[in-house]
């Protein structure tokens, strides 16, 4: 899965999260920054969190990948980390290690 099918997603995701009037009049692309641009509610990321998982399955970890961030790299994250993270792990060039 390339890297515009992944943003694609989740632009689509997020969409359904803030709500399609709100969503469609901004840019969402890779340098959109979730605090900054977005505005997205903790309450929002965690939605997303789950929709992501939902979406593809064991084939990500974003709750590590979050987990493995401080706050100020949480704060000042981007579309693109997100997508950049979600490619790598379909692509194999990322491991995903799930607790069981």
């Amino acid at each position: 899965m390339t890297s515009e099918q992944v943003l694609a997603d989740v632009r689509a995701i997020l969409i359904e999260i803030m709500g399609a009037e709100y969503a469609l009049s901004l840019d969402i692309g890779m340098e959109t920054a979730f605090e900054a641009d977005l505005e997205l509610e903790s309450i929002e990321f965690v939605k997303l969190s789950t929709m992501l998982a939902e979406h593809y399955d064991d084939r990500i970890d974003f709750v590590g990948f979050l987990a493995d961030k401080n706050l100020n790299e949480i704060i000042d994250m981007t579309v693109g980390d997100v997508v950049t993270y979600i490619a790598r792990c379909l692509d194999g060039t990322h491991a995903v290690t799930v607790d069981a």
